[in-house]
């Protein structure tokens, strides 16, 4: 299981980190949307994997 929580926590990371740098280059750019969803909500949804991320790696503690 902590095994598990370590490697989910990672991905996750990893995952909501590149959504967020995403959102921010095409906010750079001047874009409001990608992929038909607005930057700013991008950027919430990266904020929270990586929340995610985060309290799986303090439950694997």
């Amino acid at each position: 299981m902590n095994d598990l929580l370590l490697w989910l926590g990672r991905g996750v990371g990893l995952g909501g980190a590149l959504v967020c740098l995403l959102s921010a280059i095409a906010r750079l750019r001047g874009d409001y949307f990608v992929a038909g969803f607005q930057v700013g909500t991008l950027l919430q949804a990266g904020i929270a994997l990586m929340t995610f991320a985060c309290l799986c790696l303090l439950a694997r503690r």
